[in-house]
């Protein structure tokens, strides 16, 4: 069984010679249990790794381009995985779509995220939502905030976080009373209410994953890439509310 480390989201653009057998995988936020369950169950050879950095898509590609060490990245939209074969940071060939992801309006209050009429109402004081220009899942929350014409209506009260992980955690403690955040952040659990949001009301969120350069001769990330475009993946995605390409 492979191991599974989690590290932080900004690492150093260097780092002392590593074993052969691990892999180290630049992961977006919205990604992060569904990863760590996928890891865990990724079948490998013995003293095999897989070490996950979770973070927004545009902060990560940033820490790929300057040099972080990462073998493979997990994006939450396809262009930032085409844009790294393009800049010569991903190994062409090797891009795919790994899951299709979902927003919800999500409150931890019961009752309060039943329907968009929520954000029709003065009752709330804050809607978070993850950073539009750097995180895929705020860029499909603006644009769902638009198509439902309430743009207008709640953008004094939009508070903004650096990811959708943190946008989360800003509704779950209570800083902010509604937030369209992942469907995979909260389809496990059954506190407080949401709305899932019409696919039609925002682009798709193709999340696409490629093997980076560095990552070229890892027999671990590419075997880590192969197991989840397989089956068991694909169920543990289903688990957490992420489609696959049709």
């Amino acid at each position: 069984m492979a191991a599974v480390f989690v590290l932080a989201a900004t690492l150093p653009t260097a780092v002392a010679s590593k074993p052969a057998a691990e892999a180290r995988v630049a992961v977006s936020a919205n990604f992060r249990e569904a990863a760590i369950q996928i890891g865990t169950a990724f079948q490998s050879a013995d003293d095999e790794s897989v070490l996950f950095s979770f973070g927004s898509t545009g902060q990560l590609y940033a820490q790929i381009a300057h040099g972080a060490p990462f073998d493979a990245f997990l994006a939450a939209d396809s262009a930032r995985a085409a844009k790294a074969i393009q800049e010569g940071l991903g190994v062409p060939g090797t891009q795919f779509t790994y899951a299709i992801g979902r927003i919800v309006l999500f409150s931890a209050t019961s009752g309060l995220a039943t329907s968009p009429d929520a954000l029709k109402h003065s009752q709330f004081a804050r809607l978070a939502l993850a950073q539009p220009s750097t995180a895929p899942y705020g860029a499909a929350a603006m644009e769902a905030l638009r198509r439902l014409g309430l743009f207008e209506t709640v953008k004094d009260r939009i508070v903004t976080g650096l990811n959708v992980a943190q946008t989360y955690q800003f509704v779950q403690s209570g800083n902010a009373d509604l937030g369209l955040v992942a469907l995979s952040q909260v389809a496990r659990h059954r506190q407080g209410s949401r709305w899932v949001v019409p696919k039609t009301m925002h682009s798709p969120i193709r999340q696409d994953a490629v093997l980076l350069e560095r990552g070229s001769r890892n027999q671990v990330a590419r075997a880590f890439l192969a197991f989840l475009r397989g089956r068991e993946a694909a169920a543990i995605l289903g688990e957490f509310g992420y489609g696959r390409p049709e």
